[in-house]
């Protein structure tokens, strides 16, 4: 398989998913048409063990778990409460309510793994009080994307636990490397939010003042998503439990918490379970379908194509990272994050592996770029998350216009990760020395 059969491929799947196809069928149709016609029957023999052999991957029995465990902190109150508890502390920053988007969006991010879910939250929870005391739309929508993003960037994450099954790397791992980063980008955000507010002030209605007394009481609703994951990360640090096992402690631990909220019953776990099994599934048969083309592409030599291509170049390892910022920014404007993961990491990691650069680095770096995509029009998902729980169903355009600075921010700071690889892998070093 040469250069020009993989763009010829890499532009008719891009053709298809512009035209509306599912992501799922359009790998499975070109990895089962296009290695049909290439390589006959053998490939049907190599597909089955490796289809099987996806589905029984113990790392992705994590992924259910943490979506579950979102479900139940989201469905329990337990999140409204948590946004009240940071309002107090955070509102009377520079930018006010502001920051207690980013800081629940963070907080709420650390439990559930997923970035839809922290958007459409948090943003529930947030914009009658934010349209109450008369913020800027676009300003408190765009916080509200911006920092729904952290949601696949701080751990437990869904996306980096699809990365480590891709990449074949300790998802451990990626989740200690994704802590520093994480809160690192959240302060980013809120230094954002000050500056704005300093820059050209909202007109905003004064919150009521309380004592202190009432501000620490709040913090008893901070308790359930600290717990949950002082749990997650404490059993995966301390070498307890792997990232599955610790799910299912967290878990555990959410439902006594659900329990103690008096909502444990069997219509509550219903709706639970079902919403996870919908968003399981669909992730699972997107997952499956990839290691379908991935078989085609590793039958066709498309990595060691893609090694002498990119060797040929000449290229430094920085100036590589760069190269696939410039591609993973154009993907994210037209793919959403899960499709833009499976489609280029089985290419993209022996690629950077080769060039010296360490593929935990890569996975934070992977998801950063993937963050940004979910902000960038017109397919971030996040803006349309936003846009659908505003109650004035105001104009698009406003999501857009709050969330370019957050993502002028995501690129300056995936820049000084590049110049500054430290920075993530600091604390997976310490550990592991």
């Amino acid at each position: 398989m040469t250069i020009f059969d993989i763009a010829v491929g890499f532009v008719v799947m891009m053709g298809m998913l512009l035209i509306g196809f599912p992501v799922a069928i359009v790998m499975v149709a070109m990895g089962v048409a296009g290695g049909m016609l290439l390589y006959g029957p053998v490939l049907l023999e190599s597909m089955g063990p490796v289809l099987w052999g996806v589905q029984n991957e113990n790392v992705l029995t994590a992924i259910p778990l943490f979506i579950l465990l979102g479900e139940l902190l989201l469905r329990s109150g337990i999140a409204d409460r948590m946004y009240g508890a940071l309002a107090l502390w955070l509102g009377r920053l520079p930018g006010g309510l502001l920051h207690t988007n980013i800081g629940c969006c963070a907080l709420f991010a650390a439990t559930s793994g997923s970035s839809v879910a922290t958007a459409a939250t948090v943003g529930t929870v947030a914009l009658p009080s934010l349209k109450e005391r008369n913020y800027s739309a676009s300003r408190a929508l765009g916080s509200l994307a911006a920092g729904g993003t952290l949601g696949i960037l701080i751990p437990p994450s869904v996306n980096l636990l699809v990365y480590g099954s891709l990449a074949n790397v300790s998802v451990g791992q990626l989740f200690i490397a994704g802590i520093i980063p994480g809160i690192l980008l959240t302060l980013s955000f809120m230094v954002l939010i000050a500056l704005q507010h300093y820059w050209r002030r909202d007109a905003v209605t004064e919150p009521l003042r309380v004592s202190r007394a009432e501000r620490i009481s709040a913090l008893r609703h901070l308790f359930p998503p600290a717990v949950v994951f002082v749990i997650i990360m404490g059993s995966i640090y301390m070498g307890i439990a792997t990232p599955t096992e610790s799910a299912a402690l967290a878990v555990i631990v959410a439902l006594f918490f659900v329990w103690r909220e008096g909502r444990l019953t069997l219509p509550f776990l219903d709706v639970c379970f079902r919403q996870t099994a919908k968003t399981t599934g669909m992730i699972l048969l997107i997952i499956a379908a990839a290691f379908t083309l991935n078989v085609t592409l590793a039958l066709g030599g498309i990595t060691n194509a893609m090694n002498t291509w990119v060797s040929g170049l000449g290229l430094t390892p920085i100036a590589l990272l760069f190269v696939l910022m410039l591609f993973y920014l154009v993907l994210g404007m037209f793919m959403d994050v899960l499709s833009m993961q499976v489609l280029t990491i089985p290419i993209a990691v022996p690629i950077v592996v080769a060039a010296g650069i360490d593929p935990i680095w890569f996975g934070i770096f992977v998801v950063l770029m993937s963050e940004l995509g979910m902000i960038t029009p017109p397919v971030g998902m996040n803006l349309y998350v936003v846009q659908g729980v505003r109650s004035d169903k105001g104009p698009f355009m406003d999501v857009i216009i709050g969330a370019i600075p957050y993502a002028i921010i995501m690129l300056l700071f995936a820049t000084l990760l590049i110049l500054y690889p430290g920075i993530v892998m600091w604390l997976p070093n310490s550990l592991a020395g």
